[in-house]
């Protein structure tokens, strides 16, 4: 053993297990303190480590419990002697070895324990350097090459998230290949401070201020409650952001780094799956009519194209036959057929043929059989209607689609559909006047070029743009403000975001050189475990990119204040774990058996993290690890109110309240009879 390592001795193993080892520390101490040759430590913290020399290696091992017993114990109660006689008193260590760490500097970590200490050998308390190698984030920098060719540059290579709670002044520290290169969570009950974590990461990740800042990192933030934007406003000027806000006013771009719009998705862009799940159509009967309309859909498109203009006379006609064979009386025939050529038509089938002969004299249709002769002639005998092909349509053009479809299945026999499909009839009627579904029911001729082009769009908002044949980057955090938006927008737009990033993502070649981390707050809400009341669930996408994602380069970092509500598959494959403080069993429960790898004692700490602590474990470190969360700064915009200040307060302050107006209440006067 080398002189340092005799100086900074604490004691002697004087019991050896293969689960269990058991050092009594040197008399002289009052407090489990001891003074070494470089600083003063206090060694018997839960969770601290100890060092044990084991020929050219160190065996590491955990504190897990530490107790005292006095010498006189035996003889005569404590009462008798005046208490505990501390300064004479046997202070003992419980430790687990946790692995295996060589004394040349230069050697890694590695887990398990092969070769165990004999009885006595010397426990060592820990130093810097060694925590370092344990952790393996010695040296949170890299030496690269300058782009300029002169001088040195540098790289993180790991990033400092915190401070230890177990060892003083030690920087908690993730690497940054593991942590960002795969899933995450961060979970914790409300207030805890998830949401100051997710945003000092980030923060530390952009502060650099030298040479080779994180310039090609994209970060989108599904930002449900509005809180981010604040956060991220003292970013270095390298660093740029694109801010998305659902709501109608245009935003202001805050800075000069900033760029700010109204997020509005183009409605044809939505996948049939994502249509199913916005009018919830359920999977027997009304599915298979909404995907007949969005594939009529496409003969709304602005094309020139004959086999297109032979269907949709093809169906016009077998719609009109079938309302010219109707029970209903020949009045009601013919509003019904001018209705549907008001909307639809073609050259051939349009009002201007058609209603000479359906004109109603005395309460008959003269020219009925006239009609239905002219319709024949335009029905095909083997027809394939066409498939969602994604082609710019307005979206009340989706209406008459739907009204198509269901006559064209009426015309086939099925006499019921209407009132099959009623339900998805009314849900599609009112998001058409829903004002939160306002930014998908953007005309296509009220777009700019990057708004209606797909491949546009998607590099809009993952921060490019084009530059003759290259792609630059132009902002490195997007954030999608949601804050104004109910659940079921939040469901959809985040599911069908989720989804263009992923297959542009899936499209690129070579695959994997533009990574992704999409930041899911309060995920809960859109990445349920339990399926939703209808058929699809928007959760499916999130569970295809945490099972797929890491092929492509597309991560997620899933924050929640509730554990047991999210999807258990993306929960599953998050390599990387950051929880404050929780306290609901269920909770504590779902990620026990979600993280199988953390032992009993490291679940046990959870429901007594202070506010700003946390436990992270996972691919990043090697071993869990308690610490204090850096303040983030600025601080995000989920502060606690201060109820103290806004409670009590003097007679003269009463105006001071500052509550924001709502719109004032129209009465409705009813319909005079």
């Amino acid at each position: 053993m080398t002189t340092d390592d005799r100086r900074r001795a604490i004691g002697k193993v004087v019991s050896v297990a293969a689960d269990r080892f058991v050092v009594e520390l040197h008399h002289g101490t009052d407090n489990f303190t001891v003074i070494g040759f470089d600083d003063v430590h206090y060694i018997a913290c839960l969770g601290s480590y100890v060092m044990i020399p084991v020929q050219s290696e160190y065996v590491v091992a955990e504190v897990i419990g530490l107790r005292e017993k006095d010498p006189l114990s035996m003889r005569v109660s404590h009462e008798a002697v005046g208490g505990l006689d501390k300064a004479s008193s046997a202070k003992f260590l419980d430790l687990v070895p946790i692995g295996t760490l060589p004394q040349k500097r230069d050697g890694a970590f590695r887990f398990g324990v092969s070769t165990f200490p004999s009885l006595y050998a010397d426990a060592l308390y820990t130093v810097d350097d060694e925590l370092d190698r344990i952790f393996e984030v010695a040296g949170t920098k890299e030496c690269v090459p300058p782009p300029s060719g002169d001088g040195v540059a540098t790289r993180y290579n790991s990033l400092s998230i915190g401070t230890s709670v177990v060892f003083q002044d030690y920087e908690v520290k993730v690497r940054i290949d593991e942590f960002f290169g795969g899933h995450s969570a961060v979970l914790g009950n409300t207030g805890s401070g998830k949401s100051c974590t997710v945003a000092t990461v980030l923060q530390s990740l952009f502060e650099k201020p030298d040479e080779y800042v994180a310039r090609g990192a994209t970060f989108i933030v599904l930002d449900v409650n509005g809180e981010y934007r604040k956060a991220f406003e003292k970013l270095p000027e390298s660093i740029s952001r694109s801010f998305f806000s659902i709501a109608d006013i245009a935003p202001n771009p805050s800075d000069n780094n900033e760029s700010a719009a109204v997020f509005r998705l183009p409605h044809w862009f939505m996948a049939v799956e994502e249509w199913e799940l916005l009018l919830r159509a359920s999977e027997r009967t009304q599915q298979p009519v909404l995907r007949t309309a969005l594939g009529l859909s496409t003969l709304f498109a602005d094309t020139v194209d004959s086999r297109l203009n032979e269907i949709r006379n093809h169906i016009l006609a077998s719609c009109i036959q079938f309302i010219l064979n109707g029970d209903a009386g020949s009045p009601s025939k013919k509003d019904r057929i001018t209705a549907m050529l008001s909307t639809f038509s073609t050259d051939e089938i349009c009002l201007r043929v058609v209603r000479p002969m359906i004109a109603v004299t005395f309460g008959e249709m003269k020219g009925i059989e006239s009609c239905a002769t002219l319709m024949e002639t335009y029905i095909l005998e083997k027809v394939s209607l066409p498939s969602y092909s994604h082609r710019e349509f307005n979206f009340n053009d989706l209406g008459t689609a739907l009204d198509l479809a269901l006559l064209y299945e009426e015309s086939h026999g099925n006499r019921q559909i209407r009132d099959y499909c009623a339900q998805m009839l009314t849900r599609f009627k009112w998001i058409k006047e829903r004002e939160e579904f306002a930014f998908l029911r953007v005309p296509p001729d009220q777009l700019q070029n990057d708004e209606r082009r797909l491949d546009l769009f998607v590099e809009r908002f993952l921060g490019l743009e084009r530059h003759e044949s290259q792609l630059r980057k132009k902002a490195q955090v997007i954030i999608l403000d949601m804050n104004e938006a109910a659940d079921e927008v939040v469901e959809v737009a985040s599911a069908v975001m989720a989804r263009l990033v992923f297959d542009r993502l899936r499209r690129a070649d070579p695959r994997n050189r533009l990574p992704v981390n999409m930041i899911l707050e309060e995920a809960h809400r859109y990445v349920a475990d339990r399926p939703s009341g209808y058929a699809i669930d928007a959760s499916r996408i999130f569970e295809r990119i945490a099972k797929e994602g890491r092929k492509y380069g597309m991560f997620l970092m899933v924050a929640s204040q509730r554990p047991s509500e999210l999807s258990k598959t993306v929960l599953s494959q998050c390599s990387n774990f950051v929880v404050h403080r929780i306290q609901n069993p269920d909770d504590l429960t779902h990620i026990r058996q979600m993280t199988p790898f953390i032992s009993e004692s490291v679940m046990k700490r959870l429901p007594s993290l202070p506010k700003q602590h946390a436990l992270i474990f996972g691919n990043a470190v090697n071993l869990p690890t308690a610490f204090k969360v850096r303040e983030a700064n600025p601080i995000t915009k989920g502060d606690d109110a201060a109820i103290r200040e806004l409670w009590f307060r003097s007679k003269d302050a009463q105006s001071e309240f500052l509550i924001p107006e709502e719109p004032p209440f129209v009465q409705e006067m009813p319909l005079p009879e």
